[in-house]
C-alpha cells in the first residue's frame, strides 16, 4: 500500500495535520494504535480537566462553539471534541493499528516504509504525531523504594479511591503534581509533596485568565528560533495550574493551607529513607522571581495596548517556605502507602529506525522538520515551533507551517516557480 504521506497518531495534532493535507489535496492515511484520541481516553485521571479555557480549545477550521467559553473541558468532553473533529474533516484514520517500525524503504526506493500489525505502507513523507507523553519518566531512584510502598504515575492513577488510607508522597510540583497532591489531600490523607524546579502562575490576573494574557501579550506565539536556550526552554516543567470550575489558583501556598507538607526535591533514597534537598527556599524564590517578571511583561503590554475591562496590576504573596523543612522521610514505617511519581513524561519512538536521535534518544529536529530524514516531520512536542505547541490550540499554527513545508518538498521547484 502506498500513499504520499503517513501520519502516525490519531490525536488532535495528527487530525489537524490530516485537515491541512486534505486542504492541499495530498493523499494520506492516519494510523492510530487505539481509538481516536486514545491517550485522552485511557491515560488520564478521572477528575482531570484541561489547563486552558474552552475558548482556546480549537483546531484548524473548528473554533470552540459551546456555551461555556471560560470553563475547562473534562476528559470526556475533550474526547468528544476530537472525535467530532475527526468526523468533520473526514480524516482517513486506521484505528486499532500499531506501528512496529518506521524505516527507509526496503526496496531501495525513495521514501519510507511503515510496518504495522495490519500491513505495510510505503510513503514519500511521514508525520510523527504520536505525542510527547507516551511514557511516564520515573527516575532510577524508584528502584530503592521499599516493597510496602505502592508506586503510581499520573498515567496510571485514576482517583484517591484506588489508594489505601496511608499517607502519600507526591514527587514533582508541576501541574500534575500539585493537582494530585490537592485532590488526595482533600480526602483526608496525609500528603507530602517534594518540590524541585517549578513554574508558578496565577489562574487569573487583573480579572482575566492567565491564558488570555499569554495569548494577548504574545507569549504563546514566541517561536523556537527566538529562544536564548532552546533545550532548557523545552524542558521546563508545566505551570502550576488547574482547570477548576471555580477558577482557583493552585500553588505551594494553597497546598500548605489545606495541610499538604511541602519539602525539597527528592535527592535520593537510602535504606528506605527518602532524602530531600535543603535548597527549597532558593527554588521557591526563583519561581516567584520568574512569575513576577512575567507579570511585569503583562503590565507593560497592557499599558501600551490598553485592553478593555482589566483590573489594576497586582502581585501575589511569596511562597511561604517552612522555617525548618523536613529533610528525611522514613518509607519503611508504614506511614507512607503510595508514591506518586509526577516527574514528567517522555515520548516513545522505539519503533523509529532512522538515524535521527541524539544521545538521549530524542529526535533531532528544527521546528518539527527532521532534516536528517527528509520528508519526516514531528508534531506535538513542547515548544516544537512556538510556546503554544504543546497545547491543543498550538496545532493550528504548527500544522499550517509543517504542511506547507511538506508540500513544497513534494512538488518540483519548477512547478512552484
Amino acid at each position: 500500500m502506498h500513499v504520499t504521506s503517513v501520519i502516525i497518531g490519531g490525536g488532535h495534532a495528527g487530525l489537524a495535520m490530516s485537515r491541512r493535507l486534505t486542504d492541499r489535496s495530498i493523499d494520506h492515511v492516519v494510523i492510530e494504535r487505539g481509538e481516536v484520541a486514545n491517550s485522552w481516553r485511557t491515560e488520564r485521571w478521572d477528575s482531570l480537566r484541561l489547563l486552558t479555557p474552552n475558548w482556546q480549545t480549537r483546531l484548524p477550521g473548528a473554533p470552540y462553539d459551546g456555551s461555556d467559553p471560560g470553563g475547562f473541558m473534562t476528559m470526556s468532553e475533550v474526547v468528544s471534541f476530537i472525535a467530532r473533529y475527526a468526523r468533520a474533516v473526514d480524516a482517513p484514520v486506521q484505528t486499532g493499528t500499531t506501528v512496529i517500525r518506521l524505516s527507509p524503504r526496503g526496496d531501495g526506493g525513495d521514501g519510507y516504509e511503515v510496518v504495522t500489525d495490519r500491513g505495510v505502507w510505503t510513503c514519500d513523507s511521514v508525520v510523527l504525531a504520536s505525542g510527547a507523553a507516551n511514557v511516564a519518566a520515573v527516575p532510577a531512584v524508584a528502584a530503592a523504594v521499599p516493597p510496602s510502598v505502592r508506586m503510581v504515575t499520573p498515567m496510571t492513577y485514576r482517583s484517591p479511591a484506588d489508594l489505601d488510607e496511608r499517607g502519600v508522597l507526591v514527587v514533582g510540583a508541576s501541574a500534575s503534581g500539585v493537582q494530585l497532591a490537592d485532590e488526595i489531600r482533600r480526602t483526608g490523607r496525609d500528603v507530602t509533596i517534594a518540590v524541585g524546579e517549578h513554574v508558578r502562575l496565577p489562574r487569573t490576573y487583573r480579572g482575566r485568565d492567565v491564558c488570555w494574557w499569554m495569548e494577548a501579550a504574545g507569549v504563546f506565539g514566541e517561536r523556537h528560533d527566538e529562544m536564548d536556550d532552546l533545550v532548557r526552554a523545552r524542558h521546563l516543567p508545566s505551570p502550576q495550574l488547574v482547570g477548576a470550575p471555580d477558577h482557583r489558583s493552585i500553588d505551594l501556598n494553597a497546598l500548605a493551607d489545606c495541610g499538604v507538607r511541602v519539602v525539597g526535591r527528592l535527592s535520593g533514597i537510602s535504606g528506605g529513607v527518602a532524602q530531600f534537598s535543603g535548597a527549597l527556599p532558593n527554588v521557591c524564590a526563583l519561581a516567584d522571581l520568574k512569575m513576577n517578571r512575567l507579570l511585569d511583561r503583562f503590565d507593560e503590554w497592557a499599558q501600551s495596548a490598553r485592553p478593555y475591562g482589566i483590573g489594576a496590576p497586582e502581585r501575589f504573596e511569596p511562597v511561604r517556605v517552612p522555617s525548618n523543612p523536613v529533610l528525611e522521610l522514613d518509607l519503611r514505617g508504614g506511614d507512607i502507602g503510595t508514591i506518586v511519581w509526577a516527574t514528567g513524561y517522555r515520548p516513545d519512538h522505539s519503533w523509529v529506525d532512522l538515524p535521527v536521535f541524539d544521545r538521549k534518544r530524542r529526535i533531532r529536529h528544527d521546528g518539527g522538520v527532521v532534516r536528517e530524514a527528509p520528508g519526516v516531520y514531528l508534531l506535538g512536542s513542547t515548544l516544537l515551533r512556538r510556546r503554544s505547541s504543546s497545547f491543543i490550540h498550538g496545532a493550528e499554527a504548527d500544522t499550517a507551517d509543517l504542511a506547507a513545508h511538506l508540500h513544497c518538498n513534494l512538488v518540483p521547484q519548477s512547478v512552484l516557480l
